[in-house]
């Protein structure tokens, strides 16, 4: 009895662990996505809301676009609905909008408060203060200059972090490697590397041929830092006992870097280039303020010169976009390179 009992616990062993691995079907949901529901009657709501409402004169003209936002804010109410009852045959798009749904709720409750205070009640005096419908007016009216600062700040953001990441790598890798480069460059990058690039804009505008040269060097000089201090921890830190075995191995010195030190700093230097891109966004501002021709800080300084705040906010929440967008992307690329890592690095 006993060892027919064994033979089917055996033979229900790998039935157990497929049942481990597949979840239930009644845990596959199928059904219509609660949250999103709630989030498509929050939307609708802010546009009957900012439709039905009528905006507050304001002496000189009304808010524009006011009804073009609230067909905007009830066309993203209905396609919120339409995923939500498709439940599990929306496939990726509510996959990936589930996580955010409590989000998707907050947003129009938000930008109701922020359209009641403005554009309805008149609490927050204008043009300071603009309603949730004048970005739109910006992004629809001023898309040409607005475009073109983008392009300018992207291409100059690009090179100045291409450039100041290659030189921080190359540097920490030598510092982090080479006694002689550590006696003699460590010290140097400790004692200069916390002063702010942008305390440096007089004499990188005095030195450099022209401004965007000179905006260049500043974002690179911010990047530069923390990617180079990061990559001689990571580098330095090693274990030595991944040294010894490639050695024993037959590796060369150049293995040893290239091979060892690199992949296991690695981790490190990806830490060093989100702070730099941090970095390198302040400096973008305060580079593109001084001279240049185009970009978002030229753009923000055109703004406020203008006293068309609506035009500094809506080029502001770009800036706030770009920014997450190359974050998101520099996780990408470090999850991809790092995959192999799994387990011992902390996701």
């Amino acid at each position: 009895m006993s060892s027919i009992q064994a033979m089917a616990e055996r033979g229900a062993a790998p039935a157990l662990a497929q049942a481990r691995v597949q979840p239930p079907a009644a845990s596959v949901r199928t059904g219509p996505w609660r949250q999103g529901l709630a989030a498509a009657l929050a939307w609708l709501l802010l546009g009957v809301l900012t439709w039905l409402w009528p905006n507050k004169e304001i002496g000189f003209s009304d808010w524009a676009y006011t009804t073009e936002f609230a067909a905007l804010t009830a066309a993203v109410a209905v396609l919120l609905a339409a995923l939500a009852l498709a439940g599990g045959r929306a496939g990726r798009v509510l996959r990936w909008l589930r996580p955010a749904g409590a989000w998707l709720i907050a947003a129009p409750v938000l930008l109701a408060v922020w359209e009641v205070a403005t554009a309805k009640l008149g609490l927050l005096p204008p043009p300071f203060f603009a309603p949730p419908q004048s970005l739109l007016e910006v992004y629809l009216d001023d898309t040409a200059r607005l475009g073109i600062s983008v392009a300018y700040s992207l291409r100059l953001l690009l090179q100045g972090i291409v450039i100041g990441s290659a030189v921080g790598f190359v540097t920490g890798v030598w510092v982090g490697w080479s006694r002689v480069a550590g006696y003699w460059v460590h010290p140097l990058l400790r004692f200069l590397g916390p002063v702010p690039a942008s305390a440096l804009l007089p004499l990188a505008f005095f030195f450099a041929p022209s401004s965007h040269s000179a905006a260049v060097f500043l974002i690179a000089l911010a990047t530069f830092f923390p990617v180079a201090v990061l990559t001689w921890s990571g580098v330095a830190n090693v274990s030595k006992s991944y040294y010894d075995v490639a050695r024993t191995l037959g590796a060369s010195e150049w293995f040893l870097v290239l091979r060892v030190a690199i992949p296991a700093a690695l981790p490190q230097v990806f830490v060093g280039l989100f702070m730099g891109l941090g970095a390198s966004f302040s400096v973008l501002i305060t580079a593109e303020m001084m001279g240049v021709k185009a970009g978002l800080g030229w753009y923000l300084q055109w703004a406020q010169g203008w006293a068309a705040y609506a035009n500094m906010y809506g080029a502001l929440l770009v800036m706030a976009v770009l920014c997450s967008g190359l974050i998101t992307l520099l996780f990408a690329v470090r999850d991809r390179l790092l995959g192999w890592q799994k387990g011992t690095v902390k996701w």
